[in-house]
């Protein structure tokens, strides 16, 4: 694609993705002066660590800080399968994705159900229509797996973009099986059980932290669910600029479910000014809906992982409020 006449940048990012409209190129254009800098360097300081540490299986302290720093694009696939555990699962079940394409005859209404998501994944994706037959083959196998979770709109975000990250089927398989079983299970079943205690955690959360912000959105009669369910049930893929949710993708393979709750926070609190800003729900809701999700404050990657990791966040502390949750029905 041409760079655009004010910028030496494409309106088509290096994933395939159209630039929207408003994208602001001179934001982006300081911000990858140093970025670009950042990302050499971290790649030097990766090639050093996987010649001296290709298993990766035991996440040091010291892969862990490489990891929240970014994984480098060219080992990104490699380094999500064996620090989740996938490539270890995938190891005991070699041939699982195989005779999951193999099965003779596929759930009717499951297919159908894919095949009508399909054209609406990723159409601002100049290269996605070459790979729509691969995501198929992987929503279908997965939801023929796990008859529990069948298929779930939303699934074909994440599938999505692990295939476009790792450009392979059945990694893409082997990692959204990871996330959906073991990252956020029963976000995706029927009842959405554990989302909907997830979401009442994370209100708790932020009237711990931002208790001002929480009685805004309430003023305001905007719920949680309507602002941040796409959040939890995509991981942020289709929410968030790629690279922002590529790098939260990379600490949630490394530490868990607390990094989306980590991520959602950060939402609330570097935009706390702008959302005591709004005047009315309609203001709240576009600025949720249409511009917390793409302006600089998300744009610059490198700095909305830091402002995630300077939260004080315990493990304790969210499972203690799961089971609160639990209690009072959510």
């Amino acid at each position: 694609m041409e760079a655009t006449a004010s910028s030496k940048f494409s309106d088509v990012d290096e994933y395939g993705f159209k630039r929207g409209d408003k994208f602001d190129y001179k934001f982006y254009g300081k911000f990858m002066d140093g970025y670009l800098k950042i990302l050499t360097r971290r790649r030097i300081k990766w090639e050093g660590l996987l010649e001296q540490n290709p298993d990766l299986t035991l996440i040091s302290p010291k892969l862990k800080r490489y990891i929240r720093k970014g994984i480098p694009g060219p080992y990104r696939a490699d380094v999500w399968m064996k620090i989740s555990g996938a490539d270890e699962a995938k190891q005991r079940n070699p041939d699982l994705y195989r005779s999951l394409l193999n099965i003779q005859h596929f759930n009717k209404e499951i297919c159908d159900s894919i095949s009508i998501d399909l054209p609406r994944t990723f159409p601002d994706n100049i290269h996605f229509d070459a790979k729509k037959e691969r995501l198929f083959n992987i929503l279908c196998a997965y939801a023929h797996h796990n008859r529990d979770v069948g298929y779930c709109q939303g699934l074909n975000y994440i599938a999505g973009l692990l295939l476009i990250v790792t450009d392979d089927e059945e990694k893409s398989f082997w990692l959204l099986k990871h996330i959906v079983e073991n990252i956020v299970p029963q976000y995706h079943s029927h009842n959405m059980a554990n989302l909907l205690r997830d979401l009442a955690v994370f209100r708790e959360l932020v009237i711990r932290r931002v208790p001002a912000v929480n009685r805004h959105v309430e003023d305001m009669n905007l719920p949680y669910a309507v602002i941040a369910s796409k959040w939890f049930i995509c991981i942020f893929a289709e929410v968030l600029p790629v690279e922002t949710v590529l790098r939260i993708w990379d600490c949630v393979f490394a530490e868990g479910y607390k990094i989306v709750f980590r991520a959602a926070l950060a939402m609330f609190i570097t935009h706390k000014n702008d959302i005591l800003g709004c005047d009315d729900i309609a203001a709240l809701a576009t600025l949720f809906r249409d511009h917390m999700i793409q302006d600089s404050i998300v744009t610059d990657c490198h700095s909305f992982v830091e402002a995630m990791f300077s939260l004080r966040l315990k493990r304790n502390e969210l499972e203690s409020l799961r089971k609160v949750a639990v209690l009072n029905g959510n």
